[in-house]
């Protein structure tokens, strides 16, 4: 154990201070530039004071960028993530814990490995099955030879397109998979006493029954720890709204920003700019406070 010392004290709270400073700082710049005017946000050095124009400012951010419709895109794709991760992470962990099969270590590690591919490395492919998901069993059938055959019988040209680009579904189903979710669960459901798993069984339980009445309620803390960070990670998503989104109609508000940055010529307005993330920035701000007293035990059981 580390002896306490007053050198360490103010050592380890000045590492803290400086951490909460760097954190704090571009929350606290968006904050003062979007209160600002364009020509007290161009002025060097800025004023660290607060402005007067700070509603005016968010007013024409909401409707410059028309981030209504963009915010609850983002909340549907946040939220639809977060849930499917938590099911799809809390079902594959249970079937690697509980369920004896040969090659279930091997899967848990080939879904781990995962960890290293990130969306923008497998993005390409991911978008190929997205624009066209029944693309694979076109595939099989043209390597075949029956879309041919088919084609010769009846004179119909075999042709199978089903595409998911411009819709809630293509902006989720991509994203929903992860090897984060199956860890976190795998470690928790690894803590669970088999004494518990044994008086299931005693009494009758099936493992559906005990997935649902027994593991689901312990691991509440669990979902809303994963579901915080996946939710997080779902909002901030950039790369791929914009690939798949060609329709205004389900664009994401952090794709829709650049509406307010011109894209040739002309003044950047930052204030207004600013005004735009801060809006972005609150429903996640949000959620991480009401989350905040679950996500923590969440991760602290984890760890157990």
């Amino acid at each position: 154990m580390v002896e306490r010392t007053p050198i360490l004290n103010l050592f380890t709270h000045l590492i803290l201070f400086l951490g909460f400073v760097f954190c704090i700082a571009p929350f606290a710049i968006v904050v003062i530039a979007a209160s600002h005017s364009l020509k007290e946000v161009n002025d060097v050095p800025m004023s660290l004071l607060p402005g007067s124009d700070f509603w005016v400012n968010l007013q024409t951010a909401w409707t410059t960028a028309d981030l209504g419709p963009k915010l609850f895109n983002s909340f549907v794709m946040a939220a639809g993530v977060a849930a499917g991760k938590v099911i799809v992470s809390a079902l594959t962990a249970f079937s690697i814990v509980y369920f004896r099969y040969r090659g279930r270590t091997l899967i848990f590690w080939l879904i781990f490995v995962t960890l290293m591919l990130p969306l923008e490395v497998r993005i390409v492919p991911t978008y190929a099955v997205v624009a066209n998901v029944l693309s694979p069993y076109q595939a099989i059938l043209d390597v075949t030879g029956l879309s041919w055959l088919i084609e010769k019988i009846s004179g119909v040209e075999v042709s199978l397109n089903l595409g998911l680009l411009n819709s809630y579904t293509g902006l989720i189903m991509p994203l929903v998979a992860t090897a984060t979710g199956t860890f976190l669960y795998r470690q928790f459901f690894l803590t669970v006493p088999d004494e518990l798993t044994e008086a299931a069984r005693m009494d009758g339980a099936g493992a559906l029954r005990f997935f649902v009445d027994i593991l689901l309620p312990l691991s509440r803390t669990n979902m809303a720890a994963l579901g915080t960070i996946m939710f997080l990670w779902a909002w901030n998503q950039y790369l791929w709204p914009l690939l798949i989104t060609t329709d205004a109609s389900h664009a994401t508000a952090v794709t829709e920003l650049k509406q307010l940055i011109p894209n040739v010529g002309g003044m950047p307005e930052w204030h207004i700019a600013m005004a735009g993330t801060l809006i972005v920035m609150l429903p996640p701000l949000i959620v991480v406070v009401a989350m905040q007293r679950w996500f923590v035990r969440g991760l602290i059981a984890t760890e157990k």
